[in-house]
C-alpha cells in the first residue's frame, strides 16, 4: 500500500520551505539569545561529563517539537469507553532555562468521542459480566503477586487463561507475560541467536526490532507485505549461508504483524506461509492488533485468511487491545512454550501479570467465545467489523486517502505535511474528537497521518457525527488529494474482501460507494439465506449482527463444537440522545448506561477444532516433541519416543558439517536455490534444527 500514498509535489515543496524557514529562524533565535547573554541560561550538563543529547536532537526538541509538543501525551480522566473525558491543559511562558514550553492541567476536562484507543471490542470500560470477576479477584488474589512467574506469581488465574489462550487459538500450550513490548522483546532473543537468521518485514513494531537486535542473530529486511522479495532474499540468504564462514543457518525466522499499526494493513498472510514453508522457515506471527479484531469470530489473521493456525510456529499477541487489560501472550506447540518457561527473560525475572487483570483477560475472552452463554461476542465482533468498513467507505468518499485492510479497525488518513497534521489535530480537540496523530521519527518525514481507532463500542450515530466533522475539516485542512490509484486499489481489495467471505456475487456488487450510503449489504448474499440475527446493541435502535455461518469461518468452535447466539442482557453504549447531551457538556456529563443486548436464537453449527499433535516428531522438518530434543549447541540429534532423530547413517552434525550423507530427515534438509550470478545448479543447504531445545 505504500505504492498508493506518496505525498504530492506541492505538499513536499511546501513541506521542504516551512521545515526550511522553521530551523532558519531557530537557528537565528538561538543566535540572538546568545548575544544577548553570552554565558548562557539553560542548564548544562555536570561538569567533565559529555552531553545527554547531541545538539541536533536539542535543536529539535526546542525549537521544532517544542512547537506542536501540546498535540501528544494528553490525560485523560475516565474509562477510554465510546467517549472519555480528555484533561484540558494551557500552555505556559517557558520560565528561564526551561527546553520546552511547560504544559499544565486547568483542572477541567472535555467529554471528547474516543477514536484514539485501541479498544476494540469495548472491553475498557464496566462490562457486566467482566467487571464483577476482576472484582473478586482482587478481592482474593489482591493487586499484584510481587513476583516473578517461577517463584510466586503464578496463580490459579494464570494458568486458567494461559489454557483458556490455547483453546482460543487451537493451538498445544500459551504462555503470559505482563507486558504486551516485553513479549516481543524477550522472547525473540529466547528463540534464536548467533548463527541464526531472522527476516522482518519492514514496517515491523519497534518491540520486534529491538527483540530482534538483542538476539544477536543476523537481520535482513524484506520490503513491506511482499512475498516476492521475501522469497528472494530467503533463497539467496540459504545459498549463501552465514557471513564469512558460509555455514549453514541453524536457524532462519521469519517476523510479521498480523495488522501493522501505522497503516492499518493485514499481513499477506497466505503468501507468506507459502514461501517459509518452500524454504523450512519457522513463522513468528505478531497480533498484537488483529487479535479479537480480524476474522469471523476474532481469532485473528490466521481466521481472516483461512490460515491453519498450525502453519504458525509463533504466535504473538497482546490484551492491551481487543480485552481491556495488560499483557501479552506466547502460543504454539507445548515443547516451545515449555522451552520459553524455562528462558524467557519476562517470564523469569519480571513481575507476574497482575491477577485482576489477568481474571479480566480471562472473562472477556469467555464473552468473545460464547462460554459466557450469550451471543454478546458474536455482536461485538460483528459490530467492530460493520463500524470500521462503514467508516473506511465514508472517508474513502469522501476523497480521503484513508489507508489500511477492509475489516481492519486502525486506518490511518493520510495529512503528509506535519502542519497539517498538527492543524487537524488542534482542530479535532476543539470539536471534541479524540485523534492520534502520527509524525517524524515513527513514519517518514513526508508521510504523517492522523489516525482513527474503531470500537465495537461506537454506534453508528457516534460515527455519522465524527465523519461530518472530519468532512468539514478535510476542506480546513486541505485534505483532499485526489489519490485515484488508491481509491481503485481500495475497491479492487474490497471485492477480494467480499468474495473471500461472501461468494462471487456479492463480490461484483460490491462497490466502496454503496457500502458507504448503505445500499449494498453483504449479508443478504450469504449461503443459504435466512434471517439476520438482530442484536440491540444498546441506546435506540438495533444493530444486525451476521449469523455465524453467514461468513466463510476458517478453523472457528467453541468448545463443544456449537455456537449458540442466546438471549442475553448486557451493557452497551449509552443511547445516542445522551451521547449528544454529553457532547454539549463539559466534562460531567451523562454516564454511560447500561443498554440492553438481545440475540434472536441463531445456532450454527460450527465444526469443533481439531489439534492435530506432532506424534511423528517431525515439524517443518525438524524433531519438535516433547521427547525428541536437539542439541543447538553442538548440532547432535537424540533420540526420542517412536523414531531417531539423528542422521540416517549414525552420524552427529557439528558446527555446521554434516558427518556422512547429508539428506533430508538427517539433521539437514536442501532445495535447489538459484543465486543472484545466474548459477541455478547450486544446492542450498539448511539445518532443520528444531526451533528450541
Amino acid at each position: 500500500m505504500e505504492d498508493f500514498v506518496q505525498p504530492p509535489f506541492l505538499v513536499i515543496a511546501d513541506t521542504l520551505f516551512v521545515l526550511s524557514c522553521c530551523m532558519l529562524f531557530g537557528r537565528l533565535r538561538d543566535f540572538v539569545c546568545w548575544l544577548l547573554n553570552p554565558f548562557g541560561q539553560r542548564k548544562k550538563g555536570k561538569e567533565g561529563y559529555a552531553h545527554i543529547r547531541d545538539p541536533t536532537e536539542d535543536f529539535y526538541l526546542r525549537r521544532m517539537y517544542g512547537r506542536i509538543v501540546d498535540c501528544w501525551n494528553r490525560p485523560i480522566s475516565s474509562a477510554p469507553d465510546a467517549w472519555f473525558d480528555v484533561m484540558d491543559r494551557k500552555r505556559i511562558k517557558e520560565p528561564s532555562g526551561q527546553d520546552v514550553a511547560e504544559i499544565v492541567n486547568t483542572g477541567t476536562s472535555t467529554r471528547c468521542l474516543n477514536l484514539a484507543s485501541y479498544n476494540y471490542l469495548g472491553f475498557a470500560a464496566s462490562d457486566p459480566y467482566c467487571t464483577p470477576q476482576v472484582v473478586d479477584t482482587i478481592g482474593q488474589l489482591g493487586v499484584s503477586g510481587c513476583s516473578p512467574r517461577v517463584l510466586g506469581g503464578t496463580t490459579v488465574a494464570h494458568t486458567e487463561l494461559e489454557d483458556l489462550v490455547a483453546q482460543y487459538l487451537n493451538v498445544e500450550a500459551a504462555i503470559t507475560y505482563g507486558m504486551g513490548f516485553a513479549t516481543n522483546s524477550s522472547t525473540i532473543p529466547a528463540l534464536v541467536g548467533k548463527g541464526c537468521l531472522i527476516l522482518s518485514d519492514s514496517l515491523n513494531h519497534s518491540s520486534i526490532v529491538a527483540g530482534a537486535r538483542q538476539s544477536g542473530a543476523k537481520i535482513k529486511v524484506f520490503r513491506h507485505n511482499d512475498a516476492k522479495h521475501l522469497d528472494a532474499l530467503l533463497r539467496q540468504s540459504i545459498a549463501d549461508g552465514q557471513p564469512r564462514s558460509h555455514r549453514p543457518w541453524k536457524k532462519v525466522l521469519v517476523i510479521v504483524e498480523g495488522v501493522y499499526s501505522m497503516e492499518g494493513e493485514a499481513c499477506n498472510l497466505k503468501d507468506v506461509v507459502a514461501v517459509s514453508k518452500r524454504h523450512r522457515a519457522y513463522i513468528y506471527l505478531d497480533e498484537a492488533h488483529s487479535i479479537g479484531a480480524l476474522g469471523g469470530t476474532g481469532r485473528g489473521c490466521c481466521e481472516h485468511w483461512g490460515v491453519d493456525p498450525r502453519d504458525i510456529d509463533i504466535m504473538m499477541g497482546t490484551f492491551t487491545k481487543s480485552f481491556g487489560s495488560c499483557g501479552g501472550y506466547i502460543a504454539g506447540k507445548k515443547p516451545v512454550i515449555d522451552f520459553l518457561r524455562r528462558h524467557s527473560p519476562a517470564h523469569l525475572y519480571a513481575c507476574a501479570m497482575a491477577p485482576g487483570c489477568v481474571k479480566q483477560v480471562t472473562a472477556a475472552l469467555q464473552v468473545v467465545m460464547g462460554l459466557d452463554g450469550t451471543g454478546r461476542g458474536a455482536a461485538k465482533v460483528q459490530q467492530l467489523h460493520d463500524n470500521a468498513n462503514y467508516t473506511r467507505a465514508r472517508l474513502l468518499e469522501m476523497g480521503l486517502d484513508a489507508l489500511g485492510s477492509w475489516d481492519s479497525p486502525v486506518m490511518p488518513i493520510m495529512t503528509y505535511s506535519p502542519a497539517k497534521m498538527v492543524a487537524l489535530s488542534r482542530e479535532l480537540l476543539q470539536r471534541r474528537m479524540a485523534m492520534v496523530i502520527v509524525g517524524f521519527p515513527a513514519t517518514p518525514l513526508l508521510l504523517t497521518r492522523s489516525r482513527i481507532c474503531i470500537s465495537a463500542a461506537h454506534s453508528r450515530e457516534d460515527l455519522d457525527w465524527a465523519l461530518e466533522q472530519l468532512d468539514e475539516l478535510a476542506t480546513l485542512c486541505n485534505l483532499r488529494h485526489g489519490n485515484t490509484a488508491l481509491k481503485a486499489h481500495m475497491e479492487a481489495s474490497l471485492k477480494d474482501h467480499i468474495r473471500r467471505h461472501f461468494g462471487e456475487a456479492a463480490a461484483a456488487a460490491a462497490t466502496v460507494a454503496g457500502l458507504a450510503n448503505g445500499t449494498f449489504d453483504p449479508y443478504s448474499y450469504r449461503a443459504g439465506g435466512g434471517k439476520k440475527a438482530v442484536a440491540t446493541v444498546g441506546g435506540k435502535g438495533g444493530k444486525e449482527v451476521q449469523e455465524k455461518d453467514g461468513r466463510k469461518h476458517g478453523h472457528v468452535a467453541s468448545a463443544s463444537g456449537q455456537q449458540q447466539q442466546q438471549q442475553a442482557a448486557g451493557s452497551g453504549p449509552a443511547s445516542p440522545q445522551a451521547k449528544r447531551a454529553r457532547k454539549e457538556s463539559s466534562g460531567n456529563g451523562s454516564a454511560n448506561g447500561n443498554g440492553v443486548a438481545h440475540v434472536e436464537p441463531a445456532a450454527a453449527a460450527v465444526s469443533a477444532p481439531v489439534v492435530v499433535a506432532a506424534a511423528n516428531g517431525v515439524h517443518h522438518g525438524g524433531a519438535i516433541t516433547a521427547e525428541v530434543e536437539v542439541q543447538m549447541s553442538t548440532g547432535k540429534a537424540g533420540s526420542g519416543k517412536g523414531g531417531k532423530a539423528a542422521a540416517a547413517n549414525g552420524g552427529h552434525v557439528r558446527n555446521g558439517k554434516a558427518s556422512g550423507v547429508v539428506a533430508n530427515g538427517n539433521g539437514f534438509h536442501r532445495s535447489s536455490s538459484p543465486v543472484a550470478n545466474g548459477r541455478s545448479d547450486v544446492k542450498a543447504y539448511i539445518r532443520t534444527e528444531a526451533l528450541v531445545s
